[in-house]
């Protein structure tokens, strides 16, 4: 078994355990639900630098990165320097992470929030909605065509902006339907973590340009993402590179600053 079918096998585990103590129509009820939510593909079309910065405390491949930060200092370095999005894990067995991570970071941001989540069911749609969520993460590597069709379109019945994961030409094929707004292409191989910008330098001709091209994971400089630009990529999801710091949202104004000169 590799790491991606343990995370999901648990999660089906989590996501059923979840719904029999909060059921669906609770969180309908929930006053976030009522909120406006900010489109993350239409702020990307619109800004010069693309980033989309993430709050990640640990992960598989490299452990802990960064357990001493509070989510909401990170979400307002964040917002100060000029990022287009944050993205937060809620995963907590593989990435220390948690919805409450969404809440209090939308407690003290306004801008758009991704929920970075192995989404295999509409019960964590309504879930993110709830927690102040903007926008939803689908990984094709995990979910069938029909998956993420049924699943793009609820999101969008909620308001929610759709980024769908994509790690090779296969997931991309069965992967373009219309109700996505944004194609992310993750540079790690998820199987080996190994991680290298020429998948997204070689898929993004296979990307049609109806979709908003996200790049993710392993850009850590401002050189890289000037390169992916000329491939069409207009947003650009930054981790570990600003949360191994003691100051994310410094780094990030200083990366952003770099972009921008």
């Amino acid at each position: 078994m590799n790491i991606l079918d343990k995370i999901i096998a648990d999660k089906r585990k989590e996501v059923d355990l979840k719904k029999s103590l909060i059921p669906p129509g609770q969180l309908e009820k929930s006053v976030l639900v009522e909120r406006s939510t900010v489109s993350l593909a239409q702020v990307l079309k619109n800004s010069a630098t693309g980033i989309i910065a993430e709050h990640k405390r640990r992960s598989p491949s490299k452990l802990v990165i960064n357990q001493g930060l509070n989510v909401q200092d990170v979400a307002t370095g964040y917002e100060q320097a000029g990022v287009c999005g944050m993205s937060v894990l809620t995963d907590g067995k593989y990435f220390g992470g948690s919805l409450d991570d969404l809440l209090l970071a939308r407690a003290k941001a306004s801008l758009p929030l991704l929920r970075k989540e192995f989404i295999i069911d509409e019960y964590q749609l309504l879930e993110a909605r709830a927690h102040g969520a903007d926008v939803i993460l689908l990984i094709a590597a995990i979910l069938t065509r029909d998956e993420i069709k049924q699943l793009s379109e609820t999101a969008k019945s909620l308001s929610l902006d759709v980024l769908l994961e994509v790690h090779n030409e296969e997931e991309l094929q069965k992967s373009l339907i219309p109700s996505l707004d944004m194609l992310g292409v993750n540079n790690r191989n998820l199987k080996t973590f190994e991680v290298s910008l020429d998948t997204s330098k070689t898929l993004s001709k296979l990307i049609p340009n109806d979709f908003v091209k996200v790049s993710e994971s392993g850009i850590s400089s401002v050189e890289a993402i000037k390169d992916l630009k000329q491939f069409g990529y207009q947003g650009f999801l930054i981790g570990e590179n600003f949360m191994k710091t003691d100051n994310p949202g410094k780094h990030a104004a200083e990366f952003i600053k770099a972009l921008e000169s």
